[in-house]
């Protein structure tokens, strides 16, 4: 018995040595050490993760049909998944879908949640209701499962104007546009009714499901063509600018691509956003060039031509009403999206200030069309950001708005005409120079906006540049109009 102690005590102590080697290799970081239990963020049950990551969903895809760019409707969606308890949370979007995922460490599988994207629609009301939720959720006066029934109650609100308002809308920016550019009272109402009727058309095609791009040959076609009947059938009295009426007409189908969006993407890193939607910009710009072109040859054929009138009418007078006209575009183009009618006054005044600056620039300053309409661009991207501040108005509106009056539609139909008539060497050097006025355009408001508008906080900014594809839309052309959720309650 007394041999067996040594023993036994020896044997407890290599125990003990071997146990306090195991537990210092488990506690001291290295190669071999064993990787602990990683907990991850502290999130809700399944059922309220759903629920937050729904009204989130639900809310992107509102903004992201309306013309939002990718980076507003990301970081929008951030925030709200960070106010309503989920604050490890990626978004992906591309150009038709939505996808969005809760992280929760290893002790729970992540909820992956996506949506499908297959409408366009231009109603600025509905963008309204939805900031306006968004604002109700941020001050704490609305909780999640409110805030889903109010987006509910969003979609399946029909416009709250009849679909003619809409089509005055349009008929009524086309002749602001006209006026101007220095048309009279004549031009102003062939292009009122003009684009009228291609309203009309295009929305009937977009019932049957004829696509954006013939939808946008037919518009270009028929301003054409109806202009080039007009004019053969004599109803212009002599010095009338006919091609005036075929301008207005080109600048109402220019006014629904997302120009502004796409410079906005391709700006904040989302490059194959920005490629998709230049895609699309420039499939609908070929319809419109396919449709003008074949009218211009119809009316060759005819012994008609459009000509394409010279610089634009200047002096005082002419001033005054191109101001008054710019703002009544803005507003018009507003009206015709169902913006709120307590935006239009904002909308025409920004409308307004857009075209003065660039007609002081032009006009007083010597300044080129290409750096004059950058200019005039950035004073619209302030407004946005600073009016965002201030009011309710939502940015889209005064953005899209505050450019209409800018857009190049005579420039686009003289590169037009001179492509049907004159040759290519003449006709792409003028589409160039249109392109490059969209381009200022768009990276004035961009820069404007990001001047102007309130830093975000960390939690709710993207996370890096883009590593898969995202997407969004062309907007609010007029022969290309459609609802949320495939209804049409006009």
């Amino acid at each position: 018995m007394a041999e067996e102690t040594p023993t036994a005590d020896r044997f407890a102590r290599r125990l003990r040595g071997a146990l306090r080697r195991d537990a210092k290799r488990l506690l001291t970081p290295g190669p071999s050490t064993v990787p602990m239990l990683m907990l991850g963020p502290q999130v809700p049950d399944d059922a309220r993760v759903q629920e937050v990551l729904d009204l989130c969903m639900r809310i992107g895809e509102i903004e992201l049909s309306s013309g939002e760019s990718v980076d507003e409707v990301t970081a929008t969606m951030l925030r709200l998944a960070n106010l309503a308890g989920l604050p490890a949370v990626d978004v992906d979007i591309t150009f038709t879908s939505i996808t969005m995922c809760c992280h929760r460490g290893n002790a729970a599988q992540p909820v992956t949640t996506m949506r499908l994207v297959r409408y366009r629609t231009l109603d600025l009301s509905r963008l309204a209701e939805t900031e306006e939720i968004i604002r109700d959720v941020e001050a704490g006066r609305l909780d999640v499962r409110a805030a889903s029934s109010k987006v509910s109650e969003v979609v399946r609100h029909p416009h709250p104007y009849p679909r003619w308002v809409a089509t005055f809308g349009w008929a009524a920016l086309a002749a602001s546009i006209a006026l101007l550019l220095g048309g009279g009272p004549l031009t102003a109402t062939t292009a009122f009714v003009t684009t009228a009727i291609i309203d009309r058309i295009g929305r009937m095609l977009a019932r049957r499901g004829v696509a954006a791009f013939f939808q946008q040959v037919v518009g270009g076609f028929l301003v054409t063509a109806s202009t080039v009947a007009l004019v053969q059938l004599e109803v212009f009295p002599p010095g009338t600018r006919a091609s005036y009426v075929v301008a207005a007409g080109i600048t109402v189908l220019l006014s629904g691509l997302s120009v502004v969006s796409t410079v906005q993407d391709a700006l904040t890193g989302y490059y194959l956003t920005a490629a998709a939607r230049m895609v699309e910009i420039s499939l609908l710009s070929a319809g419109l060039l396919t449709g003008v072109v074949l009218g211009l040859q119809l009316g060759l054929a005819m012994g008609t031509q459009i000509e394409v009138s010279g610089d634009l009418p200047s002096g005082p007078g002419q001033f005054g009403l191109s101001l008054v006209s710019g703002a009544l575009a803005a507003a018009f183009y507003a009206l015709a999206g169902y913006a709120p009618l307590r935006s239009l006054p904002i909308a025409g005044a920004v409308g307004a200030s857009s075209w003065l600056v660039y007609g002081l620039l032009t006009q007083n300053a010597g300044l080129g069309q290409v750096p004059a309409t950058g200019a005039a661009a950035l004073v619209v991207g302030l407004a946005a950001g600073l009016l965002r501040r201030g009011t309710q108005t939502p940015p889209m509106v005064v953005t899209l708005a505050g450019v209409t009056p800018l857009l190049p539609g005579l420039a686009a139909y003289r590169g037009f005409y001179q492509l049907a008539i004159e040759g290519p060497s003449e006709g792409l050097v003028t589409i160039t120079i249109a392109l490059a006025v969209g381009l200022a355009l768009a990276a004035g408001v961009a820069l404007g906006q990001f001047v102007a508008s309130p830093r975000r906080r960390p939690e709710d900014r993207p996370g890096g540049a883009e590593n898969s594809p995202t997407g969004g839309a062309a907007v609010g052309s007029p022969v290309s109009d459609s609802t949320a959720d495939g209804a049409d309650p006009k």
